[in-house]
C-alpha cells in the first residue's frame, strides 16, 4: 500500500507552478495537490483550451512528479457563504466577483465547481479536495439566540446549491470532499454528520480528512477516521500546538494574526505540534485508505523552504505500511 507523498501547492500560489514543482520534485515528493489558483490551475482556462491543460501535464512530467487531486478551497467558499463581502474579493477572481453581487458571485462560483469537476476527469484525477461555504456559520455562538429552524434553513440551503453540482460530478465520475473546517457547513464531528445527512449521504460527497481543525476544537482525529472511514476521499497534513495552558489564551484566537503568542493554538509544521500522527496513520491503515498523503504545509514560524522538505521527512518515516501477516501467525504450526 505505498502511496504517494504530495505537496498541496495552495500555501505556494505566489509562486509559477513549474518553479513549486521543480522544488517540490528536488525534495523528493511523489506529486502535487494542486491549487486551482495563483498561476498554478485556472479552470476557466482549462476547460476552454486543451493545450493550457496539456501544459500543466507536461510540466509535473518534466519533473517527475504525479497529480491524484485538485483543490477548488477558494471558490468553493463562495458557493454558500453569507455574507459576502470584501474577505471573498480577496480570494476569488475577477471572473467570479464580477460586480460584487451576492447571488451573482454564488452561482458563479459553482458553476467554477462544476468545471473543477471537468478538468479534474480530463486530467484523469477523481478528487477535488475544497471547501463548500456556510449560511451557518455566522451563528457558531448561537446569540443573539437561533432557532433551529434557522438552522435547518442553512443545511438546506447548502444541499440546494450543491446537489447541482455533485450532479456534474457523478456525471464526470469524480468525487468531492470536503475539508472539514471552521467556516464550513461542516466543520466539527456532528456538523460533518448532519451535512452528509443534508445531502442525502451521496456516494460521491465525502471527506478530506485535516486533524489540524479537529485537535484545537478537542476531537478526536483517529476516532474521527473510524466513524467516517467510507467518507474519508483524502488527507491532508497539517499540524495544530495548542496553547491554552497559561489561562489567557483562548480556543477563539482573539481576533489576533497567525504566529502570535497569544494565540490558543496555532499552526505548525507537520510532526511540530499535538496531532498524533502515528495513532492516525494507524487507523488509515485499518481503514484501508490508499490514496495520496497530501502535505499541507503551514507555519507563522518556519520558513517553508526548510519546512516543506522536513515535513515529507517526518510523514515518510511515519507512513509505515501494514504487515501481509498477523503478528501471532508464527505461533501456528
Amino acid at each position: 500500500m505505498a502511496r504517494p507523498v504530495t505537496l498541496f501547492t495552495g500555501q505556494w500560489a505566489d509562486l509559477p507552478f513549474e518553479e513549486v514543482a521543480k522544488l517540490a520534485s528536488e525534495w523528493g515528493y511523489d506529486g502535487l495537490e494542486i491549487a486551482c489558483w495563483g498561476d498554478h490551475l485556472d479552470v476557466w482556462r482549462a476547460v476552454e483550451d486543451e493545450s493550457y491543460l496539456r501544459s500543466r501535464l507536461d510540466i509535473l512530467d518534466r519533473h517527475g512528479l504525479g497529480v491524484w487531486a485538485i483543490s477548488n478551497h477558494l471558490k468553493g467558499q463562495a458557493v454558500c457563504d453569507d455574507p459576502i463581502d470584501a474577505r471573498h474579493q480577496a480570494i476569488l477572481s475577477e471572473r467570479v466577483w464580477g460586480d460584487g453581487e451576492p447571488e451573482g458571485i454564488r452561482q458563479r462560483a459553482a458553476e467554477e465547481m462544476k468545471h473543477t469537476a471537468r478538468v479534474a476527469a480530463r486530467l484523469g484525477v477523481n478528487t477535488v479536495v475544497g471547501f463548500t461555504g456556510s449560511a451557518n456559520w455566522k451563528y457558531v455562538a448561537m446569540f443573539p439566540p437561533v432557532p433551529a429552524d434557522l438552522i435547518e434553513a442553512g443545511y438546506q440551503d447548502f444541499a440546494d446549491r450543491w446537489n447541482p453540482i455533485m450532479d456534474v460530478f457523478e456525471d464526470e465520475g469524480v468525487r468531492f470532499a470536503l475539508e472539514v473546517h471552521p467556516s464550513e457547513i461542516a466543520y466539527d464531528y456532528w456538523s460533518t454528520v448532519a451535512t452528509l445527512d443534508a445531502i442525502g449521504r451521496r456516494e460521491s460527497f465525502g471527506l478530506n480528512w485535516d486533524p489540524s481543525h479537529m485537535v484545537w476544537q478537542d476531537i478526536d482525529p483517529a476516532g474521527f477516521l473510524v466513524d467516517f472511514a467510507d467518507r474519508i476521499f483524502h488527507v491532508d497534513c497539517k499540524d495544530t500546538k495548542r496553547n491554552t495552558g497559561n489561562g489567557r489564551n483562548g480556543r477563539l484566537g482573539s481576533h489576533l494574526p497567525w504566529g502570535d503568542p497569544r494565540r490558543g493554538w496555532d499552526f505548525v509544521s507537520t510532526g511540530r505540534g499535538d496531532v498524533p500522527w502515528e495513532a492516525c496513520f494507524r487507523v488509515l491503515n485499518s481503514i484501508g485508505y490508499d490514496g495520496p498523503i497530501s502535505i499541507e504545509w503551514e507555519d507563522a514560524g518556519m520558513d517553508r523552504l526548510r519546512g516543506a522538505p522536513e515535513s515529507l521527512r517526518y510523514v515518510r518515516e511515519q507512513l509505515f505500511d501494514p504487515p501481509e501477516a498477523a503478528f501471532d501467525a508464527a505461533f501456528s504450526s
